[in-house]
């Protein structure tokens, strides 16, 4: 077998590592930071720890095929997973609010019902069926196989089976999440629902298409997971179980450069000494980079992996601001791990976002993730908070930005400015920073139609030996399609170009 150098350690990156460990190849990974995960990074101070990514994991499993496939011990002996109930509840802006059970078709339509009337379960429930048709028409080609070379199908049609909706004297099918959303579910507060899943991962609903309906389909058919200690804690146990396998991990060792001979990458050149200090060649059989486009383009110096008819880069994606709240107070038995506070101002938030005038907005949508954790707290007394917002890539952010943030998690937190001891703020820069990813953007999952804009580049590129995983490759981003992209590298190197995905 041969020698394989991965650039990052993020989750796809290990999750090819691993794999690929076990196939029998020497893999040797190449880390810039001095530690792994990538986004799924962790802040701790005074006792109180807090993940600095994902909060929660969906469709778990995916992870738990990587473990079955890289080890005898299986994903729970690994990480203490817990499914969240309720999966969320959400607070509108008119001042109702729903908690809705995780993973219970029956529960949630009851819910619905008695929150926001007759009629309102229904709804969601017709919409739920539509959106595992959709789901069952793009699950394969956009989650388990390499990208089709003839990926224009995927871009041309929408897998969602819109309602034919009379306006006026037209008959028309919505073509978007938004017209999902008026047209389907006829309720401002169902709509708040539905477009919170596709603001959470920097999509715009007024033109993101209707297929971003296997968003929440994903979360409603497969549950929502906390993993005990954070999600960090997956990192780690991703992390152990590469170096299990005989995965090398070489921290604090930038590559300057993948090197190309004859038309073919042969290996990277590496930092020895720190950036920026010359470096050493390392040679490789294959290289897989687990980095963002505008990274892998500047590794390559100027040599083409993608062009003619290959999907490019993709969107660059909305990032995130996060805010780290260390309170005093124990936990309330009564609550809730996720609350979505929904904006008051719809079109203003999106305006600010995705608008030509971008900024922190200023009715923010904001998340609220208070998990039920000994381990992210010093003692009893006290409680970790985690203020989760979407803003544009790049966003500066002001303290009067944090202070709108704070007084809006106020409605799911009455008393949070009493309890605060003091608060962490990790802005777009950060993430850069920590990611290289530009403007701090965080990638989204690859969806069908919208002419291709929300695919993600084949993990296969134009540089015979070179691969990509990681959220900004096929089949993008989020935890369930890092870990996936991993799975489809190894099956591309392992079985070569004539792989058909996951089994």
């Amino acid at each position: 077998m041969g020698r394989i150098a991965v650039i990052g350690a993020g989750m796809g990156a290990m999750a090819a590592a691993a794999r690929l460990a076990v196939a029998g190849h020497r893999v040797v990974v190449f880390e810039r930071a001095g530690t792994y995960g990538g986004s799924v990074g962790r802040f701790e101070r005074d006792g109180f720890a807090f993940d600095t990514g994902p909060a929660l994991l969906p469709l778990p499993a995916v992870y738990r095929d990587l473990f079955v496939k890289t080890g005898k011990e299986p994903l729970e002996e690994c990480v203490g997973l817990v499914q969240v109930d309720p999966s969320a509840r959400h607070l509108f802006a008119d001042g109702t609010e729903v908690s809705l059970p995780n993973a219970s078709r029956a529960g949630v339509l009851s819910a619905l019902d008695e929150a926001l009337g007759a009629g309102a379960g229904a709804r969601w429930g017709d919409f739920l069926v539509r959106a595992r048709e959709a789901w069952d028409r793009a699950r394969r080609p956009l989650l388990e196989e390499p990208l089709w070379p003839n990926w224009r199908v995927l871009a041309e049609r929408d897998p969602y089976p819109s309602v034919p909706h009379k306006r006026l004297l037209r008959t028309r099918r919505a073509g978007t999440l938004a017209e999902v959303a008026a047209w389907e579910l006829r309720d401002a507060r169902l709509a708040a629902l539905l477009e919170s899943h596709a603001l959470a991962y920097g999509l715009d609903p007024r033109v993101t298409p209707a297929s971003a309906a296997v968003l929440p389909y994903m979360e409603h058919a497969f549950g929502i997971w906390y993993v005990r200690g954070g999600v960090r804690e997956l990192a780690r146990a991703v992390y152990e179980r590469c170096v299990a396998r005989g995965v090398e991990f070489r921290f604090g060792t930038p590559v300057g450069r993948i090197v190309e001979k004859d038309g073919r990458a042969v290996g990277v050149e590496v930092s020895t000494g720190g950036a920026g200090t010359g470096g050493s060649f390392e040679e490789a059989d294959f290289v897989v980079a687990g980095v963002a486009p505008g990274i892998l383009d500047g590794l390559l110096q100027g040599a083409a992996v993608r062009g003619g008819d290959d999907v490019q880069t993709g969107p660059a994606g909305a990032a995130r601001l996060t805010v780290l709240l260390a309170l005093r107070g124990g936990r309330p038995t009564d609550a809730v791990h996720r609350t979505v506070v929904h904006s008051a101002d719809r079109d203003g938030e999106l305006d600010r976002v995705f608008g030509e005038r971008p900024g922190v907005p200023e009715a923010p949508t904001v998340v609220v993730c208070r998990p039920d954790d000994p381990a992210l707290m010093p003692d009893g007394d006290h409680e970790a908070v985690t203020l989760t917002v979407t803003v544009p890539s790049g966003a500066p952010v002001s303290d009067a930005d944090v202070e709108r943030v704070l007084d809006t998690a106020g409605r799911a937190l009455p008393e949070l400015r009493e309890r605060l001891l003091w608060h962490e703020v990790r802005r777009p820069a950060d993430i850069a920073e920590a990611t290289g990813a530009p403007g701090g953007a965080v990638p989204a999952p690859a969806l069908a139609a919208a002419d291709g804009r929300l695919l993600r580049p084949a993990n296969s590129t134009r540089l015979p030996g070179l691969f990509t995983a990681g959220g900004w490759a096929h089949p993008g981003g989020g935890l369930p399609h890092a870990g996936m992209s991993g799975a489809l590298v190894a099956g591309l190197i392992v079985e070569g170009p004539d792989f058909r995905g996951s089994q």
